[in-house]
């Protein structure tokens, strides 16, 4: 490979040695980069990776943004339609699928929110910290590793651009001496095909023309030289130079890999596709949404608010005076005690399950959660209230509307 580089090397030399000089120049800068000075581009790779990371942290900042913007619109538009949404006339498992997409947007404001907090103090953090402790900045401007790998390629090129510049100084003088020669020449052509040049003036022309051919030939092999030694040295200082380019590629290679690591976090954050909470506030809305039963709803609102309301009919009934008794407060208590005992007996054992959760406002009353079942020991009141009984013992009245009959 080196064979097959120093080759190459040789006859762009060689090349730019028969190109103008202007071509020359414009050759060396826009392509190799074994030219003197080429390396730049590659000593600033480094200042242009350093602001390259503040650019992705700035990038993603802005995201974060986009992201805590966002969840605080879910939050507002959830706040707003929770109470228009609570008393809405709707009822049953209608009322509850539409009440899951407001705690659905709650649970995604929280995620996304938590998005904008990894974006800003996980991964920007992470990729600062490391911008850090891999640039060094120097007291007047640039950094310590572009500064080491620039004077790294300019002490390995130094030989060699020495060695051109004496190249280029024979190529000149070679091309100097063939421009004389051609002149000579052509003064010869045209001196022997003019009858007014005189012999004598002929055979001058024909010394200057062979003097300028031995001057030509004496420079040629000073150039020859020159270039043989350009080339000699073309492997050693392609060696150095490699050295140094190889150095700066592995630094480069550790910055590529942080940042291949670094966008991955990133995505990891932003991909909600995958987030195991954002499947569950879905499929938690989806499943709710496949349980609105039209038959359930209508069946509540036909017990609750149509026919199938307890209705104590009118009946004949005759009057009954009250019979005053005496009887003793611990009698009475008793007699009360079996009273409701009777009424439990008599009217419990009707199992209902709550539609809602409700909290008792007062001691008597029941609380509970939606799904859960107990005993109604008491049919509805004018109030619309129940008495029940849940497994504990505990006794207590509620809402009718609140339970269905299981």
């Amino acid at each position: 490979m080196v064979c097959d580089q120093v080759k190459s090397m040789a006859v762009d030399v060689d090349r730019m040695s028969t190109l103008p000089p202007e071509v020359a120049t414009e050759d060396a800068t826009k392509q190799s980069f074994w030219m003197p000075g080429n390396y730049q581009r590659t000593v600033k790779r480094t200042e242009d990776a350093f602001q390259a990371c503040n650019d992705i942290v700035v990038c993603f900042q802005e995201r974060a943004r986009v992201e805590r913007q966002y969840a605080q619109q879910l939050s507002e538009w959830s706040n707003k339609w929770k109470p228009l949404v609570d008393s809405s006339p709707l009822y049953g498992s209608l009322l509850q699928a539409w009440q899951c997409f407001l705690s659905s947007a709650d649970r995604l404001a929280a995620l996304h929110s938590s998005v904008c907090r990894s974006l800003v103090s996980e991964d920007g953090d992470r990729v600062r910290t490391w911008q850090k402790e891999t640039f060094h900045k120097k007291l007047f401007g640039g950094f310590k590793e572009s500064q080491d790998f620039g004077t790294g390629f300019a002490r390995a090129q130094k030989p060699w651009a020495k060695r051109l510049k004496k190249l280029d100084k024979a190529r000149s003088a070679f091309h100097k001496v063939q421009r004389k020669e051609q002149t000579a020449r052509d003064r010869e052509v045209h001196a022997k095909g003019n009858p007014d040049v005189a012999i004598e003036k002929q055979k001058k022309i024909q010394e200057e023309r062979e003097l300028a051919q031995q001057e030509t030939e004496k420079v040629r092999a000073r150039y020859e030289k020159v270039l043989e030694e350009v080339t000699r040295y073309a492997p050693r200082y392609m060696e150095e130079m490699e050295c140094i380019f190889d150095q700066s590629q592995e630094e480069e290679r550790k910055r590529i890999s942080f940042l291949k690591q670094a966008f991955l976090s990133v995505h990891r954050h932003l991909d909600v596709t995958n987030n195991e909470s954002v499947k569950a506030v879905y499929n938690e809305l989806h499943n709710t949404l496949m349980a609105i039963n039209e038959q359930d709803d209508l069946r509540w609102w036909k017990n609750t608010h149509g026919p199938g309301m307890p209705t104590d009919w009118p009946q004949f009934q005759e009057w009954t005076p009250e019979k005053k008794s005496k009887k003793g407060k611990k009698e009475k208590e008793v007699e009360s005690q079996q009273g409701t005992i009777e009424r439990s007996v008599m009217i419990g054992g009707v199992k209902v399950r709550a539609l809602y959760d409700y909290d008792g406002q007062e001691t008597d009353e029941l609380s509970f959660k939606a799904g859960e079942e107990f005993l109604k020991t008491e049919d509805e009141d004018d109030q619309g209230w129940c008495r029940g009984m849940k497994d504990g013992g505990r006794e207590g009245l509620y809402p009718a509307n609140y339970v269905e009959t299981v």
